[in-house]
């Protein structure tokens, strides 16, 4: 017979439900970390609470997932039944229930979301490779003779660049580079027009980009190959791509972004708005520089968060409040980070200046007289009270042995008239003068 009582103070993987469910959602919460999810859209619940509450389903399987109100009011749009969708977050568990679910960070219609998750992950990958860094981007020439020009040769960008220049700056020499801008090969085009013109050498600068459209339509701006052809440029390129809301890998990469192809232009014929330009020119890699940033803090936090999220038990209200978490730790950690380097290098300067300070030799002096007037007077006082506790401890002694004591006990000291000392009552008679003497007084007595 199996003694089970035995066997479990013995094995110390037991679990208790809420011990195992607390372990499997942290599990699942380190392992993974986010990942990018697409699936149909079924059971959405759109809580009061502003909570969304949905499972996404593809032919064999279907996973429960819950998007909260701080993130989904960032998604520009409410989902439907039957919806297919792109979706980022990451897993975790339900503990109550023990379900396994997704906690959805951000979500996109699957069309334009596969677009947008795979600019995420290039826009990552080419920021940790360096190309986005301020420090490789070149200056526009000051003076500005000849203008390439690479795009669509029937496109309404080059006859909007033509235009800003023919009316801002005549003088300008413009040598178009014809490419293709959208379709299959479009960023091979554009890349190699690039290389084609950084061989031939013979302008100033390159204005590269085409007119709006979609997505998918600027996209030949958003490959690995046209990013790494103008991170090698060894001439300053303008990327000039849409409108003035689209933004493409071509824009981080470039040494200058310019909003629209006839913004770009503008930006070339500076000999006219030498001011204008150079401000301009300034506003745009500030803005590049607080894009960097904010995209490193935001890296930052994302795994303070994560690591938060491993150790603090008010996981679910810390999930409500993520949104304002997420603000008040980004600012709170670049001015704490500000603040103690300044604090650090004041208290490695005042520490220097203190241990070369006469006053500082003076003070470590004062504090030696100080410490040793402490100890002769503790060595007096100590004597003192060794010398009182003997004097009171032979003074103890001395009572002991004093008949003073005895007769403080009750007892008397009984003398005949000659003043002698008796201790036989035999020695007296009756009628003779006896002398008491107690602690307190005498007393003369006669016997009878």
């Amino acid at each position: 017979m199996v003694n089970f009582s035995v066997m479990a103070t013995q094995n110390k993987n037991i679990y208790s439900v809420s011990s195992l469910n607390r372990a499997a959602k942290s599990l699942l919460e380190t392992s993974l970390g986010v990942i990018w999810l697409s699936g149909e859209i079924s059971n959405l619940t759109l809580a009061v609470s502003g909570h969304w509450y949905f499972t996404l389903k593809d032919h064999n399987a279907q996973i429960k997932c819950a998007m909260f109100k701080g993130n989904n009011s960032r998604t520009g749009f409410t989902p439907k039944h039957g919806q297919q969708v792109l979706v980022r977050g990451k897993l975790s568990l339900y503990e109550a229930r023990g379900d396994y679910q997704l906690i959805a960070e951000s979500m996109a219609p699957e069309g334009d979301g596969l677009l947008k998750a795979q600019f995420e992950e290039l826009k990552c990958q080419l920021a940790a490779q360096g190309l986005f860094s301020e420090s490789s981007k070149k200056q526009l020439p000051e003076i500005i003779k000849r203008v390439g020009v690479i795009t669509s040769s029937t496109g309404a960008a080059l006859h909007d660049i033509l235009s800003v220049l023919q009316r801002r700056d005549p003088r300008l020499h413009v040598i178009v580079y014809p490419s293709q801008v959208q379709g299959q090969g479009s960023a091979f085009s554009v890349a190699s027009q690039i290389a084609l013109a950084n061989a031939r050498n013979e302008c100033d600068v390159l204005i590269v980009g085409r007119g709006g459209g979609s997505l998918e339509d600027l996209w030949c701006f958003n490959e690995a190959e046209v990013a790494y052809a103008i991170y090698h440029s060894e001439l300053p390129i303008i990327s000039a791509v849409g409108h003035e809301i689209d933004v493409t890998i071509s824009d981080f990469v470039a040494d200058v972004r310019a909003a629209t192809p006839s913004a770009a232009a503008e930006l070339v014929s500076q000999h006219k708005t030498f001011v204008s330009t150079q401000l301009n020119t300034l506003v745009t890699r500030l803005k590049q520089a607080m894009l960097n940033t904010l995209q490193h803090k935001t890296h930052q936090q994302a795994v303070l968060k994560h690591t938060l999220l491993q150790h603090d038990p008010k996981h679910k209200l810390q999930q409500q409040a993520q949104h304002l978490d997420e603000m008040s730790l980004r600012l709170q950690h670049a001015m704490r980070q500000k603040l103690q380097q300044q604090e650090t290098l004041v208290n490695r300067l005042q520490s220097r200046l203190q241990q070369a300070s006469p006053a500082h030799f003076i003070n470590i002096e004062q504090q030696k007289q100080q410490q040793l007037a402490r100890r002769l007077t503790q060595a007096i006082q100590s004597k003192l009270n060794n010398s009182e506790q003997h004097l009171q401890h032979q003074i103890q002694q001395l009572n002991a042995f004093s008949p003073l004591a005895t007769l403080a006990r009750g007892y008397a000291i009984v003398k005949d008239d000659k003043g002698k000392v008796s201790t036989d009552a035999a020695e007296f008679e009756v009628g003779d003068t006896i002398q008491v003497t107690l602690d307190k007084g005498q007393l003369n007595a006669k016997v009878i």
